[in-house]
């Protein structure tokens, strides 16, 4: 039983990440509906060049270690979502609304930029960062199993579900998400109502871009390190655990991506480890095909 609740403790800061990943990912989907996997090239994107700056200012700038962070979350979100915006303006925004597969072409090409970009800046070394913020809480003192996690695996989920929450509420209850939401059902009909769509997509879009860079650099500050082929792995995951929840309703997306963490955790504790990645997805491609609606065009 205490192995159990551990495996379920261990889920929910893996959850969180998904939830906050997958929300981000939707708000951009939203208003283009075409699959893009510029989104987790942004995210693996910003936690290297965090690790990177921070590595900057602790080895050159001889800094502390709290100074060499927000060093490096400053550089990460900086870079990140001036990456996005760059992308998204001059590269996404004039292929959004023609073919589904050019995007799906230039979010690939995007990817390998921005991943041999970090990998060029970095010297192709993977560097870690020390770590931190690294004690146990107890969460059942059992002798001999507790169930614990660290101080900054809750610190991660506390501002992750604050992220998805505070999103949600900005894009029910405020004028921005108003015309988000316009552009998102119709984008014609928004149009004639005076709502400039480009504009909302540039805005989706950096907002995408900075939710990425926040979780990448919580992810790394977790994790220690952020591998130059983690864009590609997250880009396609987010993409597909996105679609559990609903691609075009953000918290819905969270929520679905949010079960799909407690899944992968729990197959890690029970099943064999290198089948893990292959049951995820092809779980998550059944789902997709059993709930798949149709649209008849009359």
């Amino acid at each position: 039983m205490a192995y159990f609740l551990q495996q379920i403790a261990n889920a929910v800061p893996v959850a969180a990440l998904y939830a906050a990943l997958a929300f981000g990912y939707a708000i951009a989907f939203a208003v283009t509906r075409r699959a893009d996997l510029t989104y987790g090239a942004l995210f693996a994107f910003a936690g290297q060049m965090f690790v990177l700056f921070a590595d900057v200012g602790w080895n050159r700038l001889w800094l502390v270690l709290p100074a060499a962070l927000g060093l490096g979350a400053a550089a990460a979100l900086t870079f990140g979502l001036g990456a996005g915006l760059v992308a998204g303006r001059y590269v996404m925004r004039p292929l959004a609304f023609s073919s589904a597969n050019a995007v799906v072409v230039a979010s690939l090409g995007t990817l390998l930029v921005l991943m041999e970009t970090a990998r060029l800046a970095s010297d192709t070394r993977s560097l870690w960062m020390p770590p931190f913020l690294n004690s146990v809480i107890v969460f059942w003192p059992d002798p001999q199993f507790p169930v614990t996690l660290t101080t900054i695996q809750l610190l991660n989920t506390a501002l992750m579900a604050a992220l998805v929450a505070g999103g949600h509420f900005l894009l029910t209850h405020s004028f921005i998400g108003r015309y988000w939401r316009a552009v998102s059902e119709d984008r014609e009909a928004a149009a004639l109502c005076g709502v400039d769509p480009a504009t909302v997509y540039i805005v989706a879009y950096g907002t995408a871009s900075l939710i990425a860079a926040f979780c990448g650099i919580l992810a790394a500050s977790y994790y220690g390190n952020m591998d130059f082929g983690t864009g590609l792995t997250f880009g396609v995951k987010v993409l597909f655990i996105a679609a559990i929840g609903g691609q075009t309703a953000p918290l819905l997306a969270a929520l679905g991506a949010a079960g799909v963490g407690l899944l992968e955790t729990l197959w890690s504790a029970y099943g064999p480890i290198l089948w893990r990645d292959f049951a995820i997805f092809g779980f998550l491609v059944i789902v997709l095909v059993v709930t798949r609606r149709e649209k008849v065009i009359p």
